[in-house]
């Protein structure tokens, strides 16, 4: 038998071995890239984490979009995309139904597409609301970070505290992520809100289309390098729980055993290991 004939849908073996699917088994983890994963994910000293943070989530949505359009790429004979209704009728992965919330507030099932459409659709809304993710956008062009690298159109770049409606004489005593640079009160929840939907998409990514199309035109190094990176700055600085990850937990515990993916204590030393103007390696995508 051909080594597709083998598989499932979500790269699961068909013999009746009860074998992981095979992005969970260790000959398919590899990376298109090698190095430490830690100083792309690190906040340099001099930055505040809010202005590291508000970067990385947009970053990391940037990324994301590019495998979402994968499984949009449309099939030459049916015209359909990869991922459409009949194949994905359901937002899953691994057992896990992802619901969507309709204009009544009632959790209901819509294909996969759909749920993704809808995500960045709402990402891109949160991403680009001031009023979340401040922009000064006269700095867009000369701004640059440690890594040296300039910073990417529509990178959010804090506003000083006084661009919050409310005073500051208001605020005193209370504090949240982001406070010194302008970011709001909302400003921790809205981005773990944006990393989970995100963690949802990879999930169903991996288990809805590992297959058709990442093996077949050899892009699941690609993939793995891109959720590598997701889930090293998520597992950082707590943007994830456990739960959130659970579909992908046995690929992630393999990348662990690799060292790939540093120990919850080790992400701990490290989590400000990056000196302002140190050097980081970057990730093809």
């Amino acid at each position: 038998m051909s080594f597709e004939s083998q598989l499932g849908p979500d790269g699961t073996q068909q013999s009746g071995s009860r074998r992981p699917p095979f992005f969970f088994r260790e000959e398919y983890s590899n990376l298109i890239v090698k190095g430490n994963f830690m100083t792309l994910a690190a906040k340099p000293k001099l930055v505040e984490e809010g202005e590291w943070l508000a970067h990385q989530v947009v970053e990391q949505y940037r990324i994301l979009e590019q495998m979402i359009d994968i499984i949009k790429v449309k099939d030459d004979k049916t015209g359909r995309p990869i991922c459409n209704t009949e194949v994905c009728p359901t937002m899953s992965a691994s057992g896990h139904t992802y619901t969507w919330l309709d204009n009544n507030k009632k959790p209901i099932k819509i294909p996969a597409i759909q749920y993704i459409n809808l995500v960045q659709k709402w990402i891109i809304g949160k991403i680009n609301d001031p009023a979340i993710f401040p922009t000064d956008t006269s700095s867009l062009s000369s701004t640059s970070y440690p890594s040296g690298s300039q910073t990417p159109t529509g990178t959010p770049q804090p506003l000083g505290p006084t661009s919050l409606t409310t005073p500051l004489s208001q605020l005193a005593g209370r504090d949240w992520l982001g406070k010194p640079s302008g970011f709001p009160e909302t400003f921790e929840s809205d981005i773990k809100s944006i990393y989970r939907q995100m963690m949802r998409c990879y999930a169903h990514i991996y288990h809805g289309h590992w297959l058709e199309p990442f093996w077949h035109v050899n892009a699941y190094k690609e993939l793995n390098t891109c959720f590598i990176h997701f889930i090293n700055v998520g597992k950082l600085f707590g943007l994830l729980g456990d739960k959130e990850i659970e579909p992908m937990q046995p690929l992630i515990d393999v990348w662990l055993a690799k060292g790939l993916i540093p120990a919850p204590q080790q992400q701990l030393q490290q989590k400000e290991n990056v000196p302002s103007g140190g050097s980081q390696q970057g990730i093809a995508t």
